[in-house]
C-alpha cells in the first residue's frame, strides 16, 4: 500500500499548521512518586508510553504532537525517569510498578479505555498492561516494538555483534570511562551518539535527537535512569524464561505494529508480535529507521488515522500483515 503526500500536509491532505495545541501539564500521585504528565490535543485519548527504559517523554517531541489535531494525547515520564524522579528509589522501580502508573494515570483521567501508542521499550509497557487490563484498552499502536521475548532480545544483541562489532566494541570503551560512569552528560551524549548511529535512515534527523538528548541530559537524572534501566532489565529481557509471545495470542485488541526498513532491531522482533496478536497488522514504513514518528511523520499520522478509522485490511479478517511505504520529497 502506497501513500504518497506531500510533507507539510496533515493526514486529510489539508496544510498541517506548525503552531501547537494548548498544552495541559499536571501531576499524578501513584503513591510512592508524582508522575509529571502531558496532555495536548482533543478527540480519541491515546497515552503515549515512551521507551528506554532510561529515557522520559521529551525526545518524542515534538513531532509526535502533530497527532493531537486529531487525538487527545496523553503523555507522563515513568517513575524515576526525567521529572517523575524525585524521591524515587531505584530500587522501588519495577515491571509490575510502571502497570500499576499507567493503570492510576487511566484512572486519573477518568478514561474508561482508551488507545495506547507504545515507542520501542514503552510497547513492551503498552503489552503487559494489554495481557492484564484488556478491557481497558480499545487500540494497540506499538511503534518500533522492542522485542516481545527473551530470543528477540538475544538475536537483537546477535545481530549487533554480526553487523556492527566496532561500534559495539566503541561503546564498550566509553561505558568503561569514569566519565560515564559517573553519568557525565557529554560522555553519555558520547555513548547514545554511537547507539543510534544505525537508527536513522537519514543522518539530519538522528542529528536532530542527539542534540535533543544532550540537552535534556543531566548527572543526577543519567544515573537514576540508568539504575532504574537496570531493575527492568531484570524484570523484562535478562529473565531467561521472558517471553510475552504465547501469551499475545489471547489478546482481541486491534494493534497496529508500526516499523522502518532501515530499523535497528531485527525485522522478526515485530513480525513475532504482529503474527501472535490475533488481530494485527504490520505496517513498514520506506526510508525510516526506529524513530519513525522523526523521520516519518505524515506517513505515520496516515497510517494511525487509518487504523484508529477501522479502514485497515485488518477489519473482519483477524491478522493480516502488509506495508505501508513512504516517499521521497512529494514523490512515490
Amino acid at each position: 500500500m502506497v501513500f504518497g503526500i506531500c510533507p507539510g500536509l496533515g493526514p486529510s491532505g489539508l496544510l498541517y499548521s506548525q503552531q501547537s495545541a494548548a498544552v495541559r501539564e499536571t501531576r499524578i500521585d501513584v503513591g510512592g512518586a508524582e508522575l509529571y504528565a502531558r496532555e495536548v490535543g482533543k478527540g480519541p485519548p491515546i497515552i503515549v508510553l515512551h521507551g528506554g527504559p532510561d529515557f522520559d517523554q521529551s525526545y518524542l517531541l515534538p513531532e509526535m504532537d502533530r497527532l493531537s489535531d486529531v487525538y487527545h494525547l496523553i503523555y507522563y515520564d515513568q517513575r524515576g525517569r526525567g521529572m517523575s524522579a524525585n524521591n524515587v528509589r531505584p530500587e522501588d522501580v519495577t515491571l509490575a510498578s510502571d502497570i500499576a502508573d499507567l493503570e492510576k494515570v487511566r484512572q486519573y483521567l477518568h478514561l474508561e479505555s482508551v488507545t495506547l501508542l507504545g515507542h520501542s521499550w514503552g510497547t513492551v509497557i503498552a503489552l503487559e498492561y494489554a495481557l492484564k487490563y484488556p478491557q481497558r484498552v480499545s487500540h494497540l499502536i506499538l511503534m518500533n516494538p522492542g522485542p516481545a521475548s527473551r530470543d528477540d532480545y538475544m538475536e537483537l544483541r546477535k545481530d549487533w555483534l554480526e553487523k556492527r562489532p566496532e561500534a559495539m566494541a566503541q561503546r564498550k570503551a566509553i561505558a568503561e570511562t569514569a566519565a560515564y560512569k559517573e553519568g557525565d552528560p557529554e560522555a553519555v551524549t558520547a555513548y547514545y551518539r554511537i547507539h543510534f548511529k544505525p537508527a536513522f535512515a537519514r543522518m539530519e534527523n538522528y542529528e536532530k535527537l542527539i542534540a535533543r538528548m544532550h540537552a535534556d541530559f543531566t548527572k543526577e537524572g543519567v544515573l537514576k535512569a540508568r539504575a532504574v534501566e537496570d531493575r527492568l532489565m531484570q524484570d523484562t529481557w535478562a529473565k531467561p524464561d521472558f517471553d510475552l509471545l504465547p501469551q499475545l495470542k489471547t489478546v482481541k485488541i486491534p494493534t497496529l505494529v508500526l516499523s522502518g526498513d532501515h530499523e535497528f532491531i531485527p525485522r522478526s522482533s515485530a513480525e513475532h508480535i504482529a503474527q501472535a496478536i490475533p488481530i494485527a497488522q504490520l505496517t513498514v514504513l520506506k526510508d525510516c529507521g526506529h524513530f519513525t514518528f522523526i523521520e516519518c511523520p505524515i506517513p505515520v499520522h496516515k497510517a494511525i488515522d487509518y487504523f484508529i478509522a477501522g479502514t485497515s485490511p485488518a477489519r473482519h479478517q483477524g491478522r493480516s500483515v502488509w506495508r505501508l511505504r513512504s516517499y521521497a520529497g512529494n514523490k512515490e
